[in-house]
C-alpha cells in the first residue's frame, strides 16, 4: 500500500538533543598517541536535536524542541529562538550542558567526541507532560543522543503521534526500542549496517522491508547519494557536487529538509531532491546548526 504523504494542521515536536560543539579544525584527524598543533578553535551550537529543529524551522517547519541544557548552556536555546524554533519544552537543570569535540580535516571530515550531559537528563514525568501537549496525526523527531529514547517512542506511539528515528549514535539504547513503531527512519550506511546485519545497501534496505512492512526509510550513502523506500517504491537521489569544508550538520540538514518536504505533500523523490541540495549547501559552510541553510536558498 503506498504511503500517503498529505499532512495538515499538525504540530512537529523535537525531542532532541543540546550541545554546545567545541570545533578544532586540524590538518587531519590524530590517531591513538599522536599530538598535532591546532590552528583554529570554535564554539559553535549543535546537537542532532538542535541541528534538526533548525533545519525544520528554516525549511518552512513550525517545530517545538523538548530537552534540557545546563547551567552554561543559554545560547543553546537563543539559538533556537533566533531560528523560530518554539522552546517552551525545554528545561534547565544543574549541572553541564551536552557537549561535543570535534577534529574537522582539510577535507572537510569530522571526528566527534559527544558527552551527554544534560541530555541524559530525561525523566518519564518530563516526557509524559511533553507527550502530553501534542495529538495524533503530529508528528515526532527522534534521535538517539538522549535518555529513555524507549520510552519516548512508547508514549507517543500510545499518544498516536507519527514517529521519525534517526538512531544515531546506534547502541543498546536503540535495540531496547519497539521499532516495529517507527513510521520513518533515517540511517547512513553504517547506522543501516547494525540495524540489520548487512553491509551492502540494497540488503539493508531489503531487511528493513521484511523486519518493518509498514514504516518508510531514507539511508544515505554520503558520495553515492541517498535512498527512499516504502512499501512498494524505492528512488534515488544522486548528491549535488560541491567543495566541502565541514560535514558535521550534513545529515540533519538532510533530515530536517525531507521532513518538511513530508509536510509541504511532496512527493519522495522531490523530497531527497529538495534534502541533497539543502546538506549540499551546509557541506560547504563550517558549523553545525549555522550552515543550515533557508529555503529560499534552497
Amino acid at each position: 500500500m503506498q504511503q500517503n504523504y498529505q499532512v495538515s494542521d499538525m504540530k512537529v515536536l523535537n525531542f532532541g538533543s543540546l550541545n554546545i560543539d567545541y570545533v578544532y579544525s586540524v590538518n587531519h584527524i590524530i590517531i591513538p598517541g599522536e599530538t598535532e598543533p591546532v590552528a583554529e578553535v570554535s564554539e559553535h551550537c549543535g546537537g542532532k536535536g538542535l541541528n534538526q529543529s533548525v533545519a525544520l524551522a528554516r525549511a518552512g517547519v513550525r517545530v517545538y524542541h523538548a530537552g534540557m541544557f545546563g547551567e552554561e548552556g543559554d545560547l543553546l536555546i537563543d539559538k533556537l529562538s533566533e531560528n523560530g524554533v518554539n522552546t517552551e519544552y525545554i528545561r534547565k537543570i544543574t549541572g553541564r550542558s551536552g557537549h561535543t569535540i570535534i577534529q574537522v580535516d582539510k577535507n572537510g571530515q569530522n571526528s566527534i567526541l559527544l558527552f551527554g550531559g544534560a541530555n541524559r537528563a530525561l525523566t518519564r514525568d518530563f516526557i509524559d507532560d511533553v507527550i502530553g501537549g501534542f495529538d495524533a496525526g503530529d508528528i515526532i523527531v527522534l534521535q538517539n543522543e538522549v535518555n529513555l529514547i524507549d520510552y519516548i517512542i512508547d508514549k507517543a506511539y500510545d499518544r498516536g503521534m507519527k514517529i521519525v528515528l534517526n538512531p544515531s549514535p546506534y547502541d543498546d539504547a536503540v535495540t531496547a526500542c519497539d521499532l516495529r513503531k517507527v513510521w520513518l527512519f533515517f540511517l547512513n550506511e553504517i547506522e543501516g549496517g547494525q540495524m540489520t546485519g548487512e553491509s551492502d545497501p540494497e540488503r539493508i534496505l531489503n531487511v528493513i522491508r521484511e523486519r518493518y512492512p509498514g514504516a518508510c526509510t531514507v539511508l544515505t550513502l554520503g558520495a553515492d547519494g541517498s535512498v527512499y523506500q516504502d512499501t512498494d517504491r524505492r528512488f534515488r537521489q544522486e548528491i549535488f557536487k560541491v567543495k566541502a569544508v565541514d560535514t558535521t550538520a550534513a545529515g540533519d540538514t538532510f533530515t530536517g529538509y525531507f521532513v518538511s518536504a513530508i509536510i509541504d505533500g511532496m512527493e519522495p523523490d522531490k523530497g531527497l531532491e529538495l534534502a541533497a541540495k539543502a546538506s549540499a549547501i551546509a557541506v560547504t559552510r563550517h558549523g553545525a546548526a549555522d550552515s543550515i541553510p533557508g529555503r529560499d536558498e534552497v
